[in-house]
């Protein structure tokens, strides 16, 4: 097997096997903190909101100087230091007694992360650039199902063996991935070569890429997308409810939730595969265009069958969307700067899983959960013309110049 395929193997395990122990929480984080003492339901749901965001705040802060360092001292690294480090913190997790002491490990966990942007700045590297976009696609699998199959093993976990267990089991799983990567992954940094180059400050690092007009324009649609998926994230059992009523509330909540994850970890490959036939910016724009589409229809459903179905269609259009932004700021990336450029991106990712369900929920009072969806119908159109003038206009001159 090819160098850059046992790479994209063991990282696609790696992305499962984070996801999964970040996502593995959410179904008993509040039944934790009532185990914890506190009893009060007001307090046991602003505890839980608190330390579920505690992650992604610091997350979104730290991800760029990660990936400063990581372009001095090699991807691979910097794997490596997130993913046993998130081991380790994630098993601290179950011996926590107060949610002070959780919601602090939590914010660690966020700093300490990076595992995601370092496994698709070291698969950038690696794959050839005329199979980029499969690479990232397939990466982007691993997530999305480790994103899914994470709530649901968490649960069933939490059934047979209490909540301690499952922080220790996903510290082993972490460390076990993490080692898989030190064992088998190679990364083709040189080192020499980085210590040349003169060091630079995060702010500095930025402003050099921001000079390449493509690179805000894919961070800003990172940002769109994120925003746009999670807005109706948190109301989607209500809406369930709302068009459903209270039998099998649960499950069906449940379903709702992940046949968009199913469609995702299907369409990723095949879309990544394909951009590289025919263009990543042709993929994107469609795909935003293609998930506003889907989105708008969701306002006007009168039955689960039917949200089933339209989250359904969103979730392949949602495939060809972050993975291709991912293979597009390696295109237009200088040589040397992708861990940085990667970090930037995934703190917008982070600023669009805090902002969009926060707001999402802030507005439905005012406009309705219906009115959510069309909102985030008209984020991603707009979204989709921005990113066909700017993208569009870059392929010209590149033509133009040849």
């Amino acid at each position: 097997m090819e160098r850059w395929k046992i790479n994209l193997a063991v990282l696609w395990f790696g992305q499962f096997f984070v996801m999964s122990g970040m996502t593995m929480i959410v179904p008993f984080l509040p039944l934790y903190i009532q185990e914890m003492g506190v009893t009060d339901p007001h307090e046991v749901a602003v505890w839980a909101g608190v330390i579920f965001a505690g992650n992604f705040i610091t997350a979104f802060l730290f991800q760029p100087f990660w990936g400063k360092v990581a372009d001095r001292y090699g991807r691979k690294v910097m794997l490596l230091r997130s993913g046993f480090g998130m081991a380790a913190v994630m098993t601290l997790m179950g011996f926590a007694v107060n949610p002070w002491q959780l919601l602090l490990l939590r914010v660690l966990n966020g700093t300490i992360s990076g595992f995601v942007p370092a496994a698709v700045a070291l698969m950038s590297a690696s794959a050839p650039k005329e199979r980029m976009g499969f690479a990232m696609g397939t990466l982007q699998s691993g997530m999305v199902a480790g994103t899914i199959l994470g709530p649901v093993i968490g649960g069933v976990l939490a059934e047979i063996s209490g909540f301690r267990p499952i922080f220790y089991i996903t510290g082993g799983l972490l460390f076990t991935s993490s080692l898989l990567a030190l064992l088998t992954v190679k990364d083709k940094f040189d080192k020499k070569e980085a210590a040349k180059k003169p060091s630079i400050s995060v702010a500095e690092g930025f402003r050099k890429l921001a000079k390449i007009r493509q690179i805000p324009v894919l961070l800003a649609t990172t940002f769109i997308i994120q925003f746009s998926m999670m807005s109706s994230m948190p109301l989607m059992p209500l809406f369930v409810q709302q068009i459903h009523g209270e039998e099998r509330l649960a499950l069906f909540s449940g379903l709702v939730g992940s046949v968009t994850g199913f469609s995702n970890m299907i369409a990723s490959p095949l879309l990544g595969k394909l951009s590289d036939r025919i263009g990543g910016e042709k993929i994107l724009i469609v795909s935003l265009i293609g998930a506003a589409i889907a989105t708008l229809p969701q306002a006007f459903v009168t039955n689960v069958g039917q949200l089933l179905t339209v989250r359904f269609i969103l979730g392949l259009f949602i495939g060809g969307m972050i993975p291709t932004v991912n293979s597009l700021i390696r295109k237009f990336t200088p040589d040397g700067m992708e861990s940085r450029a990667y970090g930037f991106g995934s703190s917008s990712l982070s600023l669009g899983n805090m902002l969009g369900p926060t707001i999402g929920g802030a507005v439905s009072g005012l406009i309705t959960i219906q009115g959510v969806f069309v909102m985030a119908t008209g984020i991603l159109l707009c979204g989709a013309a921005w990113a066909y003038v700017q993208l569009r206009e870059r392929g010209v001159n590149r033509s133009t110049s040849s």
